[in-house]
């Protein structure tokens, strides 16, 4: 090893390393890791070059031309389909992928609480004709409780809360900074705060309406 990349302290044994050289080894040793992504490229039928990443068979794409909408499917064997969409389908097929982008966006959401809050931030990002949003993993989950907990403790309304955690998350794009929707949330779960007690009590009583039992009366059956 290079004397400029570890210095030994004699009097303590410690060891100096170069920053530097252990960015460098991580950055290394996760590149190896990754195995670099499987490309093919396909002669199509109408001559267009496509590729498709790892074991793709199939790509979709909206083609928007005027007032104009059509449908390109390429397929992994080179074959390509060109669906021009009817006028008269044209407001069928739009209520049918708002349902897709609208209903998807409760994927792995268990409770109903979350997923209308997720439904209702989709509608406002569409509403303001932003159609590719990231969605944020987890987002939403336990998010319901901790806008409850804030309405009780503030007094206001659950439009003006969800005002006020938008406006938080904005502030902090504005700012440069990323905030995440579940790391504010769960800022106000801290349990020392008026809002976390609320939000302990609340998912307290949301288990005991849960229960199928009565844990105190079966305790005293086991003598």
């Amino acid at each position: 090893m290079a004397a400029g990349n570890v210095a030994h302290q004699a009097n303590t044994g410690a060891v100096k390393v170069n920053p530097a050289v252990v960015a460098g080894a991580a950055k290394a040793a996760d590149a190896k890791a990754k195995p670099a992504r499987e490309v093919t490229v396909v002669k199509m039928s109408d001559g267009r070059s496509v590729e498709f990443v790892g074991k793709r068979k199939l790509l979709k794409e909206t083609i928007i031309s005027g007032d104009k909408v059509s449908v390109r499917l390429d397929f992994r064997n080179g074959e390509t389909r060109l669906f021009h969409v009817p006028h008269s389908l044209l407001l069928k097929s739009a209520g049918h992928g708002m349902e897709q982008k609208l209903g998807d966006e409760t994927a792995g959401t268990e409770k109903v609480e979350d997923m209308v809050l997720e439904v209702d931030e989709l509608i406002a990002q569409l509403a303001k004709g932003e159609w590719t949003t990231q969605r944020e993993a987890g987002g939403f989950s336990g998010a319901s409780v901790v806008i409850r907990a804030i309405m009780e403790a503030s007094g206001k309304t659950q439009d003006q809360v969800k005002a006020f955690l938008q406006k938080k998350i904005d502030d902090a794009a504005a700012r440069g900074e990323k905030m995440s929707r579940k790391a504010l949330y769960d800022s106000f779960r801290n349990p020392t705060s008026k809002v976390g007690k609320i939000v302990e009590r609340l998912e307290r009583e949301e288990r005991s309406g849960k229960a199928v039992v009565d844990a105190d009366a079966a305790l005293a059956e086991l003598g």
